[in-house]
């Protein structure tokens, strides 16, 4: 029996252990039907409805200036949009719940593939941009944002490293977009 090379066993070690961390998180909101409703509840409204939402109060608090920061973050959104969808057709990493049965789609996926996790990729870039316009709305996007990420594994819709390659990206886009954007910055 020919033993694997050091690179692949690292990967598969990776994979099982980042298989094992969704089923104790999914088992876990199964048992828990208040965690299971909220992280459903959370993970639907990620979907857009929150950031729709938040842009439309941004624009009515808040006027022309708050018309730039939801622009800003539609323009993000978009780009974010564009790189999510192409990395997902190039990965084609499937679910949690369709490579591991112990694992269960404890609401229903948007699309068939797992990496990344775009509800993550969106909240971090939104979260970020819209912290940049609005620094205090951080009591309020930080916990949701970490809601979102964390719901994704719980679900059993992704993977723990999904959501980790979706915080990167999603920082990165949000980075890029406040350098284009003069008199924009998070610090």
């Amino acid at each position: 029996m020919q033993r694997l090379p050091l690179h692949k066993r690292l990967i598969d070690g990776a994979m099982h252990g980042d298989s094992g961390w969704c089923l104790r998180a999914n088992r876990w909101g199964e048992r828990r039907s208040s965690s299971c409703s909220y992280f459903a509840a959370i993970s639907r409204l990620g979907d857009g409805v929150f950031w729709y939402a938040l842009m439309a109060v941004l624009v009515l608090a808040d006027g022309m200036a708050g018309l730039a920061a939801s622009a800003h973050m539609a323009a993000t959104g978009l780009i974010a949009l564009t790189l999510y969808k192409l990395l997902k057709r190039w990965t084609r990493r499937p679910r949690p719940f369709a490579s591991d049965r112990r694992i269960h789609a404890l609401i229903a996926p948007l699309d068939e593939f797992s990496f990344p996790s775009g509800h993550t990729l969106h909240a971090v870039a939104f979260s970020l941009v819209a912290c940049a316009h609005y620094p205090l709305l951080a009591w309020l996007l930080v916990p949701f944002t970490a809601s979102v990420a964390l719901s994704r594994v719980v679900l059993g819709l992704h993977y723990p490293s999904d959501v980790l390659a979706a915080t990167g990206i999603g920082t990165a886009l949000a980075a890029l977009s406040l350098w284009l954007v003069p008199g924009v910055s998070l610090f």
